[in-house]
């Protein structure tokens, strides 16, 4: 007798919006790898503790090229058909993600974010708090700074005009709004598909150097390159849209923690030295990535005492895994002096977000300068009025209305 599927559980409740849906809890406990059935009617795997998540991220047995999940009901599509653009080395395995991810590492190390990126990081989120100062004492954070300050960046390590911005943000939103229709989300990465064409042709008529796309095109029309035209295209749209949406829904999610979470935030104040551990456990406290990441078996395989046959689906509930009591202590408490080796808040393994040092690098910046420079800020509403994202890829807050 066949057991039933459990439908994917993504409600959040609404009492405690910062924490996974509880239902990933029991299921952590009771059922850590359980078949289910996703959001748009597709079934497959869902791994909620932290060692056997990091196991799926790792295993050359599955892969990274793998059909969605987090669509609506009833739209279902294998990886790549139909996909309004190339995903590039985010859907590739080894050895081929590989020669790809590394056409881009030399700008997203540690040192290249502290030399060439900090002091315009410094100097941006400095102009945006004199902004706000000068200002009306109640105002949007996400519209003040977390989503300008992001946008400014991946503005400038692209080679992206700013100016530009409400258009791909209004696309990206769009895009990966899995409230929208498939027509809705595929017109807005349609626009970015466009914007970024459009974007590459004028590069190479002018012979622009400037930003990363610049460096690209350079290395797409050269000799020896392993990048397609499409792919080009469809490395820009996937920098462009991922560089900003996600550290803007980070640090907006962030930024209403620490405002609810006062004896972290002084401590984070009195510490300096903490904002690099103040963001690690953010990262894990939060794990924005709302519905999961996937991979998909190559072979028949098992994994906690699961039967996975070749072609099944296997996701990951990285938000579960990031509070699983086996690899965290007390990880349902906030705590910035926790010391962890790793964590899921920027993906595992070799497709670990390839932009981390950058969101790092704007977290550790905002955060404290934030604070300091106004240390009564505060909510303007209650908590539970905070409109939260429950829809997009990233979960976050639609709007933070503050008084300074």
């Amino acid at each position: 007798m066949t057991e039933p599927l459990i439908d994917q559980p993504v409600t959040r409740d609404l009492r405690h919006p910062l924490d996974p849906p509880a239902e990933y809890t029991r299921l952590r406990e009771d059922q850590p790898i359980v078949k289910v059935r996703f959001p748009n009617g597709s079934t497959g795997w869902l791994v909620t503790r932290f060692e056997e998540g990091s196991q799926v991220f790792t295993d050359p047995r599955l892969s990274a090229r793998r059909p969605r999940h987090d669509t609506p009901e009833g739209e279902v599509s294998e990886a790549g058909e139909d996909a309004p653009f190339d995903a590039g080395f985010v859907m590739m395995d080894e050895p081929e993600h590989g020669a790809y991810r590394r056409l881009l590492t030399s700008r997203f190390t540690p040192k290249a974010v502290q030399n060439k990126l900090q002091p315009y990081l410094d100097k941006i989120v400095d102009e945006h708090l004199d902004a706000i100062a000068a200002g009306p004492e109640t105002f949007d954070f996400v519209q003040a700074m977390a989503l300008p300050i992001p946008c400014l960046v991946i503005c400038e390590l692209l080679g992206v005009p700013y100016e530009d911005r409400d258009g791909f943000h209004e696309a990206t939103v769009d895009l990966m709004d899995m409230a929208k229709s498939r027509e809705e989300r595929d017109k807005g990465a349609h626009w970015l598909i466009d914007y970024i064409t459009k974007l590459v042709a004028d590069k190479r008529s002018t012979g622009a150097t400037d930003g990363i796309l610049a460096e690209l095109i350079n290395k797409a029309d050269g000799e020896d390159s392993v990048l397609s035209e499409k792919q080009l295209i469809g490395l820009g749209v996937l920098l462009l849209f991922a560089g900003h949406d996600t550290t803007a829904a980070m640090m907006g999610l962030s930024t209403l923690t620490l405002l609810t979470h006062h004896e972290q935030r002084e401590q984070m104040l009195a510490h300096p030295e903490k904002i690099g551990t103040t963001v690690e456990e953010l990262m894990r406290y939060l794990t924005i990535v709302q519905f999961g990441l996937g991979r998909v078996a190559k072979e028949d395989l098992e994994l906690a005492g699961a039967q996975i046959k070749k072609g099944d689906l296997v996701v990951v509930a990285m938000n579960a895994a990031n509070r699983d009591p086996r690899a965290f202590q007390d990880p349902d408490t906030l705590n910035i002096d926790r010391k962890m080796a790793r964590h899921m808040g920027f993906g595992y393994g070799v497709h670990a977000c390839l932009g981390q040092n950058v969101a790092r690098a704007e977290l550790k910046t905002v955060l404290p300068k934030l604070f300091q420079r106004f240390p009564n800020l505060r909510l303007a509403t209650p908590q539970e009025e905070v409109p939260m994202d429950f829809t997009g890829t990233n979960y976050g807050v639609r709007k933070l209305m503050v008084t300074r």
